[in-house]
This record gives structure tokens, sequence and C-alpha cells, in this order.
């Protein structure tokens, strides 16, 4: 008895000292748990999401893939199947399974090791929200006193919601709603009951158990939820069949979005992050942009086409490598050696693996094999005719070898054709003028190729693209469009680099006297220096800062005349803004509001309006009134220097625009020194659109790629997808402006029945002595089709 009586007293002793070490170890990690406060605020990481100004997705930031859910929107079945896998007793417990933690404990302590845990949903919760996942006593008490305290806080429905929204599934997918993107790309309304079953039985282990990373196990996994949906009668039997026969269809599936912007979206993350830190990756942002997505379409589809035909007239420049073909054509290693190379949009890589007549076959890195015919070959004649000295290549083995790694791409339904990626570049940006918000704007052929965004980032030469600024700054000086300007040859002393220059117009030729509205339309280089000669470097400098040219960096020279200076296509667009809006410098902006996690607008943009009548009673009634952009030029200004440049559409080097059959289009184009930079600048009275191409190190385009040939397709391809819908515009005639009936030959006043005049316009005050206004005065511009295309045959000018 007395043996018994010290062994009961020796484990009772045992036991209030475990006692009292479980209640010393709970009252020191009670302070460590967080608060009521803290549990009721929790956050979870959402990622940064950037959208078109119409909602649709364009892109998605941060580490962790999450859809959070309300917990009203998930289907019944992934619930059962959850409960199923992870926690069945979840709506009976206080937030811990004590049957369950005491076998875990007898299996732990047989072991000797911690492996082994029975951690419920809710303790789970606790986990993944509060504290770490490190397989400790101390962090199991933890858990589960953390587990009592948030079933006291909060609703089961809360704690699942929870759960469902914060769980990792693999793949940097957390939560259902995100995995059943990833997987399935679906929704979870979506998702049927087999694969409900597969995402349920992923918290367990999300490596190991995935079906990207072992489909034997991952099926196990899925099965055995079944079978408890059965046990449990969340599923009959006939359901629990059909869905344990399911194949495994789970795929990786990218991030689905609906915009194609990468370069904007770039531009957004820089400024969310320099903004709000690199908390702006997971606190949940909503970033709404002044993007179009059916203009963004049309500007990826117009410069990538722009491009491929540049590369295309230049030639076929060979394979991008060549390897000896396995055995096997279908291959593991033949899957590797295409892996090396990008998809590119509708480009894909290929090898060559079979050639028969007038035709290739190829196995594509999208593991098919198609056949190029000889349509699709023929142009890369120019490139093997170069390098073989035999006849005139009719063969696909006179433009291809087996072997050869290629790119391909879809032409038509069926069709297959040879391509290449473009080594030129280029972009577009597109803009609203009347308050300079961003339509469009792609920045190269391919972002993830290269993510140096050219409308922002690149510092080229605007060539001619400068002109209508230089003779908007002739205008203010007292000229006219009808003054004439010699375009003789010139010899100009360049003290800045102690040289001799020549300068010369695109065509080689020399003509005498030129009215500026001619010169501007044929974009003659002698008659634009000669200008600036007159005018002055400072006064042309000056007024090339009103339009948002920094004058600090632009050359101090005559070149300024030809462009010479360097500014990003972005620059270009807002000056040519100026003249599509009224006269007015508007700002660009690319973000129109922001919203916190919440929904609560936090940031909203307040772009200054194109506009004289911002302050009138129509506006004052508004809550807010808007702010006005700051008038660059005077209305006269303006009207003159957008007739001029409709005229480079009418008649002119923009004439591929007549293409559109419209009226109401004004545009420049640009070509500078060896064909380095090509450009065209154009817009009406609701889109202005820049395009620049050009090499990133600068190289020469090829003679013959002005800004009319590698740039202007583009801007019409774009511009006639922008434009659909919009009516023509007229251009007012100010009232301080006149239209006099002149000679075309010596700029002077003719009678209105002189079959020779034609009309142009003058700015009161301006027009010629002997002028008599035409009687025939219209009250908006409009195209003089009796203007003649010669500058004239004269030899003496003004200067």
């Amino acid at each position: 008895m007395k043996i018994f009586l010290r062994v009961a007293g020796f484990f009772l002793i045992i036991g209030l000292v475990g006692a009292l070490a479980v209640v010393g170890l709970v009252f020191t990690v009670l302070p460590d748990l967080p608060d009521a406060e803290e549990i009721r605020d929790v956050r979870l990481q959402v990622p940064l999401r950037v959208y078109a100004r119409n909602g649709e997705l364009i892109a998605e930031f941060g580490e962790q893939h999450r859809e959070p859910v309300n917990i009203d929107d998930v289907p019944e079945t992934l619930i059962h199947a959850l409960l199923a896998a992870e926690d069945d007793s979840f709506y009976s417990h206080p937030g811990v399974d004590f049957a369950g933690v005491i076998r875990a404990a007898i299996e732990n302590f047989k072991s000797g090791q911690t492996e082994q845990g029975a951690s419920t949903i809710t303790m789970q919760v606790a986990r993944n929200y509060f504290l770490t996942r490190e397989k400790t006593y101390t962090r199991k008490i933890k858990e589960a006193l953390l587990a009592f305290r948030l079933e006291r806080i909060l609703s089961k429905a809360q704690i699942l919601e929870l759960y469902l929204n914060k769980i990792f599934l693999g793949h940097r997918s957390y939560g259902f709603a995100a995995a059943a993107r990833l997987y399935y790309a679906k929704s979870l309304d979506e998702i049927t009951l087999p694969e409900s079953a597969m995402l349920a039985g992923l918290p367990k282990a999300p490596s190991r158990d995935n079906p990207l990373r072992n489909e034997d196990r991952a099926l196990k996994r899925r099965n055995y939820v079944l079978s408890r949906m059965r046990r449990l009668d969340y599923i009959d039997e006939a359901n629990y069949a059909a869905a344990t026969k399911a194949p495994l269809t789970a795929e990786r599936h990218r991030i689905s979005t609906d915009v194609n912007a990468p370069y904007v979206a770039e531009m957004v993350r820089d400024y969310m992050v320099d903004q709000y830190g690199e908390e702006a990756y997971w606190l949940g942002y909503k970033v709404y942009t002044t993007v179009v997505p059916e203009l963004q379409h049309s500007a990826n589809d117009a410069l990538r086409a722009g491009l491929l035909d540049y590369s295309r007239r230049h030639g076929y420049r060979g394979p991008v490598a060549s390897i000896d073909l396995p055995r096997d054509t279908v291959s593991e290693a033949l899957n590797e050696s295409l892996g090396e190379y990008p998809v590119s949009g509708e480009l894909v890589p290929a090898v060559v693996v079979a050639i028969e007549g007038q035709s290739a076959s190829v196995y594509t890195r999208k593991k098919e094999i198609v056949e190029i015919p000889w349509e699709g070959l023929a142009w890369a004649r120019r490139f093997a005719t170069a390098t073989s000295r035999g006849p005139k290549p009719q063969k696909a083995s006179d433009v291809v070898k087996t072997g050869d790694i290629v790119y391909v791409r879809p032409d038509g339904d069926s069709n297959w054709r040879l391509s290449q990626l473009p080594e030129v570049e280029g972009g577009l940006v597109s803009l609203d003028p009347n308050d300079g918000a961003i339509l469009s704007l792609t920045g190269g052929f391919d972002f993830y190729l290269g993510k140096f965004n050219r409308i922002i980032q690149a510092e080229r030469q605007p060539g001619s693209n400068i002109k209508p600024f230089i003779f908007s700054a002739a205008l203010e000086r007292g000229f006219t469009p009808a003054s004439r300007v010699s375009g003789a040859p010139i010899v100009v002393d360049d003290r800045n680099r102690d040289a001799i220059w020549r300068p010369e117009n695109y065509s080689g030729k020399f003509f005498g006297p030129t009215r500026l509205r001619m010169a501007l339309t044929k974009s003659m280089n002698l008659v634009s220096v000669r200008v600036v000669r007159s005018m002055g470097l400072e006064h042309t400098r000056n007024h090339l800062a009103r339009f948002g040219f920094d004058p600090d960096l632009l050359p101090n020279g005559l070149s300024l005349a030809l462009g010479s200076g360097t500014v990003p296509p972005m620059t270009v667009a807002r000056a040519y803004a100026v003249l599509a809006n009224g006269g007015f410098l508007v700002e660009p902006y690319f973000i129109k509001w922001i919203e916190d996690p919440d929904g609560n607008i936090i940031e909203q943009a307040k772009p200054s309006l194109a506009c004289d009548y911002c302050s009138t009673p129509a506006f004052e009634m508004q809550r807010e009134q808007p702010l006005q952009a700051r008038r660059a030029i005077p209305v006269d200004n303006r009207f003159l220097v957008t007739s001029m440049m409709r005229d480079v559409i009418q008649h002119g080097t923009g004439r591929r625009a007549l293409k559109l059959g419209r009226g109401d289009l004004a545009g420049k184009t640009g070509t500078t020194n060896d064909f380095r930079d090509a450009w065209f600048s154009g817009f009406n009275d609701a889109v202005v659109t820049t395009v620049w191409v050009g090499f990133d190190d600068s190289r020469t385009l090829g003679r013959g790629e002005a800004g009319s040939r590698a740039a202007l397709p583009i801007w019409v391809d774009y511009m006639d997808k922008a434009l659909e819908g919009i009516p023509e515009s007229p251009l007012p005639k100010p009232d301080n402006v006149v239209a006099i009936r002149i000679s075309p030959d010596s700029g002077k006043a003719v009678p209105d029945d002189e079959p020779a005049g034609i009309t142009e316009y003058f700015k009161l005050g301006t027009e010629p002595n002997t002028a008599k206004r035409s009687s025939r005065t219209p009250s908006s511009y409009s195209d003089s089709k009796t203007e003649r295309t010669d500058p004239g045959t004269t030899t003496e000018g003004l200067f």
C-alpha cells in the first residue's frame, strides 16, 4: 500500500509539475497572440491589379496570385470536399479536435518526432495568418489557444472564408479561386466534382500531391477525398463512381488578361512602387488606366504588322540556329532545343524536319508538325539568291535545310509561312488631345523580349516631325503660308562642331522660292533652315518650348530646323496634341483612378482640359471645376499650321493616309540622316497618334525607308480602327483669319476669277498688300482642288 501511495504521489507530483508547466507556458504565450481587433482586421496579401478604363484586366503584380471570394459565392461541392479532406467536424468542434490531438500526440511520442498533427481548419487559419510553420510543441499550443480565440471572435463562415482565401495550393496560387484559374482556367462556380476534390486535396502537400508534378500521387489524393465525401454522404454512389473514373485535366494556365498592354502595365507598376512602396505589390490596390482596349489591340497589331513588313522587305536573315536532328522526330531533346527560343505572339520557333519539293515540314515548340507551302517560303528567295550563285531558287531546299531552327506563323486558317523576329523596333502612342489621356501605347515589338519602352525612354531625333512647330514659330514672326523662301543650296558654318554643314532636301534636288505651305507639304529642308536663320534660334527655341519641348535640350544651331535634337516619342505626341486640340498644352497621363482593397478611391486624375470655356457658368455649376490647360499658341496660328498639315496628307509626303478616306486628318512625316529614324505623327480633333520606327543602336533603316514608308503605314492601320464611328470634323476658321485668292507662283493676291489662282489663308494684317478678300471665303478650312505641287521656277526668294 505504501508503495502504491508513493508511486501515486510521484505521478501526482509529475502531473502537477506538468500542469503548472503547461499553465506557465500558456500564460507565457498568451501575450504574444493577436487581440480581437487584429483578428477582425486581418488582411490578405492581394496582388496589384491593373485595368483598362472599362475594367478589363491588363496585368497583375505580386508574389501571391489570389482572388478573394465571399463564402456565399463558394459552391457547396467544394466546401464538402474541403471538409472531407481536412476537417469533417469543423462545424462541431470549438477550434480544436481533441480526439485528433491525442491521436497525433501518441504517434509523435512513439516516433520521437513531431511529424503528425491534427490541425483543424481553424488551427490552420491561426497558423497561416498569425504564426510560423515550425513544428514545435510551443507553436502547437499557440495554435490551439489562438484557434479558441478565433472561434470566440469570428463565425464559422468567416473562419472558412479566411481559409478558402489564404491557403497555399501550389505554383504561387493562394486561395481556391486563384487555384481554379491556374489549374483549370475556370471560376469556382464552373469547376466539376472531380476538380473540386483535386483542389481540396492540395492543402496537405501542395507540392508533393500537385497534378502538374506528380499525376499518380495527385490522382491517389483526389480519389481519397472523393471516398471521404462518399463516406460522409456528401455525394452518392453514382457520382462517386463517375468522379473517380474521370481523368486528371489540370494544366498550368497563365493569368488570363483581357488587354495586352504590358508597357502601360509596367508604367503603372513603376508609379505604384514609387508612390506606395513595396507594399503596393500585396495590399490589393486596383489601378484603372486610360487605355481603351479596342485601340490598344489595334496599336499592338498595327505596330507588329508594320515591323514584320519592314523585316520581310529587307530579306530573310537565315535560321536562328541549326541542329542535328535526332532519330525520333518528336523527342524530348527536340523540345529542349526549341525551348531555348521564345514564342512571340503568333511567331513560334520550329525546326525543319523534312523537305519535299517546294514545301517544308517543321516541328513547332507547340509540339505539332505543320507544313509550309511554297507560298509561305517564296518571300525568302531574296536571301537565298544573295547567298547562292545558282539559278533563282524554286525549291524549299534552296531556302531552308533540315535541322534549321526558324520562326513560323499562321497564314490564314490552316496555312503557315516562314517568318523571323524583327531586329527593327518601333513604338506607337495615341492620346486624347483634349485632356492628354493615353488611349493606347506600345513601346516595342514584344515587351517580353525586352522591356525598354521606346515611347518614354528612347531619345531619338524627330527629323522633319518638328517642322510644323518651326513653321508655327515663323507665323508668329510675321511669315504667312504664302511667304516665299528660297530652296537653293546653302552652306552653314557650324561653329558648335567646327565644321561646314551643307543641308540637302530628301530628294537631293534644289528649288527656287517656295511658299511655306508647299515647303511643309513637300518637307523641304532648305526652306526650313532659312526660316530658322531668319527668325533666330532664341525665338525658335522659345516657341518650341510652348509645345512642351525642353529648350535646354534643343540644339543651339540651325540643325534645329531639321529636328536634330533628341526627344522621346511621347514628347512629340504631346506637341502634336496642341495642334489637335485648338492650341492648348495638355499633360499626358495614364492613370484615371486608384482604389484601395476596400474599393475606396484614394487617387484620381485631374487632367487639365483644352478649352477656352472652362470658367463659363456651365462649368461653374459642377461640384469641382475642371482645370484649364495653358494656351500654347493662338487660334489663328493653330488654324494656319493645321491647314498646311492637312495638305501634307492631301498632296504631300503623307498621301498614303488618303486610304482612310477622310478630309479631317493632318500630319507630318519625319526622317533623319541616313534613315536612322522614321516618324509619322497625325491627328484630327479626337485622336493624335505618333509612330516611330528605328533600330535601338541607331543604325540605318536602309535607303528609301523614310517616314512615309516605314512609319506611315503603321499609323494608317491604327487610325483606321481608332477613327471608327468618329464623324469627320471641319477645321473652324477663326474670325481673325481671311481667305485670299493668290498666285501659286508669286504668292501675291489675284482676282477671284483668276483660273490659276488658289485660296490661301492669312491672319488679319498679314495678307498681301494688294489683297482683296475672296467673295467665296469659307467659314472653315477646305482643301483647294486647284493647288499645284510645283514649288515654282523663279530664282529669287525672300531669304
